[in-house]
């Protein structure tokens, strides 16, 4: 018998059992006070544990009252508007400083800095013939789940794999950090060959680039890329690297680290969150998303028509039909995504060199007028405002970077949080996460086989 790969009339006979059997009432969950999702009525987030990493500010307290504000992101307490424009200003990239912050607690030294790079450097490599015998045997079209599959067969290459001590793990963790661009990548060239029929080539890393620039090089025919080009990627890195414990990849790295489980099965896990479109692939939606808009809008520098195209959006009568205009929201900012704001600063800068201006005020003209068409047509209890990946993907296109690779660069950034919240579940906790689920089944009798109807 073949891998069944069919869903059969029997199967949906049975799902549509499955289904009636096992709904629940949504009043239920008013009735009991149960947060769906883990968040209350008005967005706020229950309680899961304390982290030392990265904080999100999205209200304050004025007299007594939570007031929406201004949203404002912080790694291990330095705002993310300070630390960008810090390395922005001094002209350098700033994955590796913005890195060395998480895992470590602290800014470095500019001493402490380089030699932070040098053993990235020297960990950004793979086990003789990975590439051959694991990326390259089986190409998949899906990029997140090949990144899976490399990160657990890392796991058979690591002679210390189980031990979860401190300095084990954050070896593990350093070394992935390294070697996530090049899975990701090489993954890439892998599927492009063979399955898409395209040239296959593979670039070594430079050792003496940055993550961002190696990125590239490792990505392109020619490995050629501009200063721009890098410092933008770059800057994308840092913005997506890390973003509360309360995300969901982040709070999944924490319950799996919890079960004391090795450093590759957590973080594989991680990646299945973090794959999902509701997390991860969200800019994939924008940028086909934007591709319909300009599909279907006659002429995309008329207010009207693009306002026009927003409401069937929200009326599920445009792009796929979900009632979503992606990249607008956040579950936490309301006001603003403080990422959004820093990456839009280089957006316009990136789309004059990539002669893509026209695309640039269309997204500018989305940013202003959604908040306005949500607002009409929804009844919502907080503000709408751009979030990151609304113009993420808009970056990423204008890299030039492949759809199939955009949430594998995020997982290539994300990769430095997951590192820092496991090792902090590591240090201070000592407990299997496990929560409740209030049970409302009612019980019944066993009745013998040939006694049911």
């Amino acid at each position: 018998m073949s891998f069944q790969t069919k869903v059969t009339p029997e199967i949906v006979e049975l799902a549509e059992e499955c289904k009636e059997n096992t709904g629940i009432a949504k009043e239920l969950y008013a009735e009991y006070d149960v947060k769906k999702g883990l968040r209350d009525v008005n967005g706020q987030g229950v309680r899961a544990g304390l982290t030392n990493i990265s904080n999100i500010v999205s209200f304050k307290n004025i007299d007594g009252n939570r007031v929406p504000c201004p949203g404002e992101l912080y790694y291990r307490g330095i705002n993310i508007h300070d630390l960008t424009e810090g390395f922005l200003r001094e002209n350098r990239f700033g994955f590796e400083e913005a890195a060395y912050l998480l895992l470590f607690g602290r800014l470095p030294k500019k001493e402490e800095l380089d030699d932070f790079c040098v053993l990235l450097a020297n960990q950004r490599s793979l086990p003789k013939n990975f590439v051959r015998d694991v990326i390259m045997k089986a190409p998949a079209k899906d990029m997140m789940n090949t990144l899976s599959r490399s990160v657990l067969t890392l796991y058979y290459y690591d002679k210390n794999a189980d031990d979860i001590s401190l300095p084990n793990v954050l070896r593990q963790c350093l070394n992935l950090i390294a070697v996530f661009p090049m899975l990701s990548v090489y993954g890439y060239h892998a599927y492009n060959h063979y399955i898409k029929g395209k040239s296959f080539y593979i670039h070594n890393p430079s050792p003496k680039l940055s993550t961002a620039e190696n990125i590239l090089l490792m990505l392109r025919p020619d490995t050629k890329y501009s200063e721009l080009e890098a410092k933008v990627l770059d800057l994308a890195l840092v913005l997506h690297m890390e973003h509360g414990g309360g995300n969901n990849s982040t709070f999944t790295t924490h319950v799996v680290t919890s079960s004391g489980t090795d450093t590759y099965s957590t973080i594989a896990a991680a990646l299945g969150s973090l794959k999902g479109p509701k997390h991860g692939g969200a800019n994939i939606k924008v940028v086909k998303m934007f591709a319909d808009l300009k599909k279907n809008v006659r002429d995309v520098t008329d207010e009207d028509q693009i306002r026009e195209y927003l409401k069937k959006l929200l009326h599920k009568e445009a792009f796929d039909k979900k009632g979503l205009i992606y990249g607008m929201g956040h579950a936490v900012y309301s006001v603003s995504d403080p990422r959004a704001q820093i990456l839009k600063s280089f957006v316009e800068k990136l789309a004059d060199q990539k002669g893509r201006h026209k695309d640039y005020l269309m997204y500018s003209m989305v940013e202003k007028l959604a908040p306005e068409v949500i607002a009409e047509e929804r009844h919502i209890y907080k503000g709408v405002s751009a979030n990151v990946d609304f113009y993420s993907g808009f970056v990423y296109s204008m890299l030039d970077l492949p759809l199939e690779l955009y949430t594998p660069i995020f997982a290539c950034a994300r990769i430095v949080g997951w590192s820092a919240h496991r090792l902090e579940e590591l240090i201070n906790v000592d407990k299997i996460i496990r929560p409740a689920y209030m049970n409302i089944c009612p019980n019944g009798e066993y009745i013998p086989l040939d006694e049911r109807k």
